[in-house]
């Protein structure tokens, strides 16, 4: 799963509010009047050429009415801490720095899973210290996601189930991170891109999923659309990108729409869906909306 990929694309979709949460401090100065400005990759990977780091995402923040000097921020999301370099993040802001000019560079990391990092760096000798690096961090495993239930900061609100909760409270959390996308962001595409987010992070296994439903059910009927939405794109881009991608994306997504439809799918019926044709599987994404049971599929697949 590309953890990384999801928080790129998160910071980059909503940049003010990931710096609300993830850097506050510094955010307090980010007014209305503020711009944030994402660098494109293809610009640093020309300028930086193999020093190019995909995995940090820089925003610079500018005030066009010169009130204050820009601000670049770096963000880095990190899955496993073994897996973080203090020292590669201090040579990227450092490279950015030169390369925009300016030594107002806030470093900014994103843990997901605990373990154990570097929080400063220090260069130097037993006379004299000649570099001292650190930079701001968010462990979003220690977060109380209690504390985010209600927030209207969207980032907040969908990074929920990553965030600590007590088992008892797992439902709450997934259903007050929908309400959330909902509530938060008005834009149909946004929304079916981030409830899939959602869907990752709160990792409800079949069992869950039918309690789930059962304790929440406008939620999980909202979650239940999104993901028929999901079926349709699934559709389109098998005509636009070619029948292999598009079948192979369409029937995960019409498997995962069974699964909140029916609460489980059986080993010999996910086997059966697969083997299916592009036009088929069309079929199934639209008919599984009149399905009642698992009985209701079973009958399917045995006309089909």
């Amino acid at each position: 799963m590309d953890h990384d990929q999801n928080f790129k694309n998160l910071i980059l979709d909503y940049p003010r509010e990931a710096l609300a949460l993830f850097a506050a401090a510094e955010a307090q100065a980010i007014d209305v009047g503020a711009r944030i400005l994402p660098i494109r990759e293809e610009q640093l990977k020309e300028r930086l050429g193999e020093r190019f780091r995909e995995l940090d995402v820089p925003l610079l923040v500018e005030w066009p009415d010169g009130r204050r000097a820009a601000l670049l921020f770096v963000l880095e999301e990190e899955t496993d801490p073994k897996r973080f370099s203090i020292h590669r993040l201090a040579h990227y802001c450092l490279d950015l720095a030169e390369l925009y000019g300016t030594d107002r560079v806030v470093p900014v990391v994103i843990f997901l899973h605990p373990g154990d990092y570097p929080e400063r760096l220090e260069l130097g000798s037993e006379q004299r210290g000649y570099l001292q690096f650190s930079y701001l961090h968010t462990a979003l495993f220690r977060l109380r996601a209690r504390e985010y239930l209600d927030s209207d900061n969207l980032v907040a609100r969908l990074a929920l189930p990553t965030m600590a909760f007590a088992p008892e409270e797992k439902f709450e959390v997934i259903a007050a991170a929908t309400r959330g996308l909902t509530e938060l962001e008005p834009d149909p595409e946004r929304r079916l891109k981030y409830a899939d987010f959602i869907d990752i992070y709160a990792m409800l296994d079949e069992n869950e999923w039918e309690a789930y439903r059962q304790r929440y059910p406008q939620e999980a009927t909202t979650m239940t659309g999104f993901a028929a939405r999901f079926t349709e794109q699934g559709r389109q881009l098998g005509h636009q990108q070619g029948l292999e991608q598009g079948l192979e994306r369409e029937t995960t997504l019409v498997l995962r729409l069974l699964k909140r439809r029916l609460g489980r799918v059986a080993d010999h019926q996910r086997e059966h869906i697969q083997s299916l044709p592009v036009e088929q599987i069309e079929t199934l994404g639209e008919d599984l909306l009149d399905f009642t049971s698992p009985a209701d599929l079973e009958a399917w697949l045995a006309r089909h």
